[in-house]
């Protein structure tokens, strides 16, 4: 993995619905939870818009987030919250699996926040190993 990339793609060995499943079932087990899943491809198609699939799935960690939601200071960083995951097929038909290396944007943000962002990203990159394989 190139440790100076802000966004991490990885290719899932799975088609989308199931990376998308494993993803979900391999947060919880690290006490994640999963507010939502975006269907970007149905959400479109209802503009008129045909794309291949593409599934984001928000999960959020309440040790995190509740690490940078306790103080004024932290709040800031909401706009980072929940951790998305973004899963969706190219046209050489494999699923591919997105998400932010969080930790690179922390510059200038105070320690709190900086300790809870750079325990969120680990994690968040152990869930998607744990279905993708090591990238």
């Amino acid at each position: 993995m190139n440790t100076n990339q802000l966004i991490i793609e990885h290719v899932s060995p799975f088609n989308v619905a199931i990376t998308v499943e494993k993803l979900i079932e391999a947060a919880k087990q690290k006490g994640w939870q999963n507010p939502a899943v975006h269907n970007l491809q149905q959400s479109l198609a209802k503009s008129g818009k045909h794309v291949l699939p593409v599934e984001v799935v928000e999960i959020c960690k309440p040790e995190y987030s509740g690490q940078m939601l306790e103080k004024n200071e932290e709040r800031i960083v909401s706009v980072l919250m929940p951790c998305r995951i973004s899963v969706y097929q190219k046209e050489d038909g494999k699923t591919y699996v997105a998400l932010l290396d969080m930790s690179q944007m922390t510059g200038g943000m105070t320690p709190t926040a900086t300790k809870a962002i750079h325990g969120a990203t680990d994690e968040s990159f152990e869930i998607v190993k744990s279905v993708t394989g090591p990238f």
